[in-house]
């Protein structure tokens, strides 16, 4: 098959964020002439992006310049829906988004990961087992770094393990991971897709050009995965937590294992696990099923999970204030991330939840609240909804700003419990993502700590 080409091609990249940048700058480094669209008035680098030859459309996107392109490239965040876009794709210009361009240039192997949550650690600890195995690894996609910017390091020998969302998954067209994971599905969001069907074939877009050489690894405890994972050619290797499996990646008393038809193999002692929350156990175990299939050591696999200790922004310690702990878990942006969150934690736990709703009902959570929860700050759009749907289960208290929420928190809190940060929602109507929500979210718990060394609070 002759290698993908764009030299000379006119393509139009829609959305500066991350990974757009990084598709324009692959494309005009394969030599296709580029123009970057984007809504905002300024984006950083647009020296390099000009030295590559890259032309800049800020402030709009231009119907003339979709018009004209052979191409058009949309970074997760630009919606298909796009009066633009759509325009142009009844007009047969071919539209993809950044992971499948990126993905026609990839000369390793692909180690795919979606799900609705733990996306983002089971990606990194699979990368982390392969290259504590010593094999050559590259991390990204939704997390990190875009693929597009990581193909001029891509070789044969390279596995690729990448981050897919559904938002990446949803105009692919040749994608065809080695091997596909999908770690659990319920509603989220559904701001974007028209449907939690229309979501779910997102996802199930990841199997879609697996044949029976390549591997699907999927959760028997979701009946969700399940389904979908039924529209794939792929072999499929289960893992489970809960449900009882003749092969796959199980929970034997306290090990983790592997089933085949021959025996049980034991891979590590539950033990070795130390991220907090009994919901990444299971994400350990689809990294564990990958491990597997790429014939890593047990011995690289245990001491991966040894030394993992979590992400940034999951689950994360901030500090402790008067007795009160702060945790910073800003990537729960769905209602089931966030009800997992708040399960891991006993009594006396204040929770800060809201942001964009993605979908889904506040209801959720009143079981995970009940006994461990007295009262939740609420911030952003949703703090109508979550008071409309919480009201009569806990106290609800709405705060305007991540300062005012840090300190009405912890003034709920009492010392010996904790305040918890699990939005349940998107940020993007306070902040520019998850990563930074978080980070405001430390700076004031560092602001409230000093303050109280003073004597200010």
């Amino acid at each position: 098959m002759a290698e993908f080409s764009v030299s000379g091609t006119k393509v139009v990249v829609i959305g500066a964020a991350r990974s757009g940048v990084a598709a324009a700058e692959l494309l005009a480094r394969r030599g296709a002439r580029v123009t970057l669209s984007e809504l905002r008035h300024s984006i950083r680098d647009c020296d390099r992006m000009e030295d590559l030859g890259i032309s800049l459309e800020l402030g709009g996107h231009r119907p003339e310049t979709l018009a004209n392109a052979e191409l058009i490239v949309l970074s997760p965040g630009v919606s298909p829906r796009l009066d633009v876009v759509k325009r142009q794709r009844l007009r047969g210009t071919p539209v993809i988004s950044e992971i499948e361009l990126a993905a026609r240039w990839v000369r390793g192997r692909i180690v795919a990961v979606t799900g609705t949550k733990g996306k983002s650690t089971t990606t990194v600890l699979t990368g982390r087992m392969i290259d504590t195995d010593g094999k050559r690894v590259l991390v990204g996609g939704n997390v990190g770094t875009a693929l597009s910017s990581q193909i001029d390091q891509s070789a044969p020998g390279v596995i690729h393990v990448v981050e897919v969302s559904s938002f990446q998954l949803e105009l692919t067209q040749s994608f065809r991971p080695w091997i596909s994971v999908c770690l659990n599905l319920s509603p989220d969001h559904l701001d974007r897709h028209a449907s939690f069907q229309e979501y779910a074939d997102a996802k199930a877009r990841i199997f879609a050009n697996q044949t029976s050489e390549d591997a699907m690894v999927v959760n028997a405890d979701d009946p969700q995965v399940i389904e979908i994972a039924r529209r794939g050619r792929a072999r499929q290797l289960p893992f489970a937590v809960r449900a009882p499996i003749m092969e796959g990646i199980a929970v034997v008393g306290e090990d983790v294992v592997q089933r085949t038809g021959t025996g049980v193999r034991s891979l590590f002692p539950v033990s070795a696990v130390t991220l907090p929350g009994k919901h990444f156990l299971s994400d350990v175990l689809a990294a564990s099923a990958v491990a597997t299939l790429v014939r890593l050591s047990t011995d690289a696999m245990r001491r991966a999970v040894e030394n993992f200790t979590g992400l940034e922004h999951t689950l994360e310690a901030v500090g402790e204030v008067r007795g009160i702990r702060f945790i910073n878990d800003s990537k729960a942006t769905n209602i089931v991330a966030a009800r997992a969150s708040i399960e891991c934690f006993e009594e006396g736990l204040v929770v800060i939840v809201g942001g964009r709703v993605k979908g889904g009902n506040f209801r959720d959570l009143v079981p995970a609240l009940t006994s461990r929860v007295k009262t939740v700050v609420a911030i952003g759009e949703a703090r109508a909804r979550i008071r409309e749907a919480l009201d009569d289960v806990v106290n609800v208290m709405e705060s305007e700003t991540m300062a005012d929420a840090v300190r009405a928190a912890a003034g709920a809190a009492r010392p010996g419990g904790g305040v918890l940060l699990a939005p349940a929602c998107a940020s993007l109507d306070m902040f520019v993502d998850y990563a930074e929500r978080g980070n405001v979210f430390k700076e004031e718990v560092e602001r409230l700590a000093r303050d109280v060394v003073v004597g200010k609070s």
